[in-house]
């Protein structure tokens, strides 16, 4: 096994395992690098970073000046908290009207059976004042009250007949009908049929649910003989399952009042709605409880109005819980806590495990001196490192050039007939390249390595260190004919190589010959000695005669081939 020292000190990282505890003995693994590779005045060679030391806002009061000047978000842009409410099929579950609760009204019906010293199976109807009558006790005042009251009071006036030897057994069979007005901020206002133990929600629903721009899911009152019954926050239904349970009458109304003040609530929630409140205002910790928050969330801003003018704070969470929020605020949760290790990962010829998390500020030489590797196998001139924000990069700058040569070119207008033939040959043969240049992915690939040495960079989250293999090997791609690889023999040239895969192919430009290093680095094959581990990559010859066009062509092939690797077919 081989290890690399490095030749100047290396700081102690707090090195670990993916889900692992870490210790100083992790880095007792080393790579050594050569001298050649990382020099021992590398360390007075890294640039100083300058910090603008002037303060941009007053940090002290939580208050971030710019973020003031943003616009403030419309609570009405948002949906309604309950929007959701009336898709689940509330007015298809009519009640059946034997809730232990139900209080019995004239036109109900009630089952009664005794036997034994006296014998009675009859269906009795409860009459218009709400009296049942049983045969040798006479009529029966049984209105408004629940089933088991109703068993308790005809057990009652039975046994006060026949005291002895008799068993009595009653039931509630059936209800009457009510016809309910529902009005205010709903769809569609009208009278809608249920039982009188049916829920607010059945009838809401009828009504095509509440109106999401206007109505309260708060306010809900149900009115009879012009007093108010009941009134309903549906807001203890969606957070707790609980709701008012009237027992409704034929002649109710249900009013929805208008959307009372609401604030608006984004971010790392789970519902990012328009909330309602009852009365101006709420606290921080009540928001909470009623938006969710996702995990990792550490900060709030809170945008509003207030007496002395637009304010907008940024909040601890834990600080948040006190505040007062008022009706028009926007509140924004966010995930805002930045991390104090980045996790990177190491591919390629090494011994140990293939992700580290590492502090923050960690370089690639403090990772390299962690990490050993197979000796005389290793190719620790040529590590190379693959980066998110680089593959971004290489990305957009591919999709700039290629939108620039569509417009530039296909835009174009033609004088003649002949040289309108010449735009629709050169505009097909564009449209295909750019096709096949867009589904291509750029590798991300950042050059550590130049000249033997190493850069001392500072890694990233996500960073992917290859530490290739020593090869004995030379790939020739792009436009040969027998595309191969072949053993490196010290001595031969570029065009040795190409002429043993074949030769061109008639579609190649033998002026343009790339060379990719193994460390990622591509250069001109022409000027450049081979060496093991190297991929000649010949690229295509633009098939145009517009000479402008065809420059044009190539300068975007080398781009798509140093970010890619790839020689697209033109």
């Amino acid at each position: 096994m081989k290890r690399l020292s490095l030749t100047r000190p290396v700081a102690v990282l707090s090195l670990a395992l993916l889900g692992t505890a870490a210790s100083s003995a992790s880095w007792a693994q080393s790579i050594s690098l050569p001298n050649t590779i990382l020099p021992e005045d590398q360390a007075s060679q890294q640039p100083v970073e300058q910090v603008n030391d002037n303060p941009r806002a007053d940090w002290r009061s939580g208050t971030y000046g710019p973020v003031a000047n943003q616009p403030q978000l419309n609570p009405d842009a948002l949906p309604p908290f309950g929007a959701n409410l009336f898709t689940g099929g509330f007015r298809g579950a009519m009640g059946d009207g034997l809730n232990a609760d139900y209080q019995v009204k004239p036109g109900d019906q009630i089952t009664v059976r005794a036997w034994g010293a006296f014998e009675f199976d009859r269906v009795l109807p409860v009459d218009a004042q709400g009296n049942i009558f049983i045969p040798g006790s006479g009529p029966l005042n049984v209105e408004g009250q629940n089933s088991q009251q109703v068993d308790s009071r005809v057990r009652g006036a039975i046994t006060s007949v026949y005291p002895e030897n008799v068993q009595v057994y009653t039931n509630v069979q059936g209800v009457q009908p009510v016809a309910v007005f529902v009005t205010g901020y709903v769809q569609n206002p009208g009278r809608f049929a249920g039982t009188p133990n049916d829920s607010v929600l059945y009838f809401l629903d009828q009504a095509g649910g509440i109106d999401q721009d206007l109505g309260s899911y708060r306010q809900i009152r149900v009115i009879r003989n012009d007093q108010t019954v009941a009134t309903v926050d549906l807001y203890d239904f969606l957070i707790n399952g609980s709701i008012a349970r009237p027992q409704f009458q034929d002649g109710d109304t249900i009013v929805v009042e208008e959307r009372g003040p609401a604030i608006a609530v984004v971010g790392d929630v789970h519902r990012e709605h328009r909330y309602e409140l009852i009365g101006n205002q709420l606290s921080g910790a009540e928001l909470v409880e009623l938006a969710r928050l996702r995990s990792g969330v550490s900060h709030v801003l809170l945008r509003g109005d207030r007496s002395d003018g637009p304010m907008a704070q940024y909040f601890p969470i834990n600080e948040f819980y006190t505040q007062t929020i008022r009706s028009g605020d926007e509140v924004a949760f966010s995930a805002d806590q930045r991390s104090e290790t980045i996790v990177v990962q190491v591919e390629g010829s090494y011994y140990g495990p293939s992700r580290f998390a590492l502090p923050r500020d960690a370089r690639l030489s403090e990772l390299l001196d962690a990490i050993p590797v197979p000796e005389n196998m290793t190719a620790v001139e040529s590590i190379s490192l693959q980066r998110e924000s680089v593959k971004q990069q290489q990305q957009q700058s591919m999709e700039d050039s290629l939108r620039r040569l569509e417009t530039t070119y296909l835009s174009a207008e033609s004088s003649t007939n002949e040289e309108a033939q010449i735009r629709a040959q050169e505009a097909e043969l564009i449209q295909n390249f750019v096709q096949r240049a867009r589904e291509l992915e750029p590798s991300g690939r950042l050059v550590v390595a130049y000249n033997d040495r190493i850069s001392d960079i500072r890694l990233q989250d996500g960073d992917v260190i290859t530490i290739p293999e020593i090869s004995d090997s030379i790939l020739i791609s792009g436009e040969v004919l027998v595309p191969q690889a072949a053993v490196y023999r010290p001595g031969m040239s570029v065009i040795d190589y190409i002429e043993s895969a074949g030769g061109f192919t008639q579609r190649a430009d033998d002026d343009h010959i790339l060379l990719v290093r193994q460390n990622g680095a591509v250069e001109n094959a022409r000027n450049t000695p081979l060496r093991a581990g190297d991929e000649i990559l010949v690229m295509p010859e633009a098939p145009t005669h517009n000479l402008q066009l065809a420059a044009t062509l190539t300068q975007i092939l080398y781009q798509v081939a140093v970010a890619t690797r790839v020689a697209v077919d033109l």
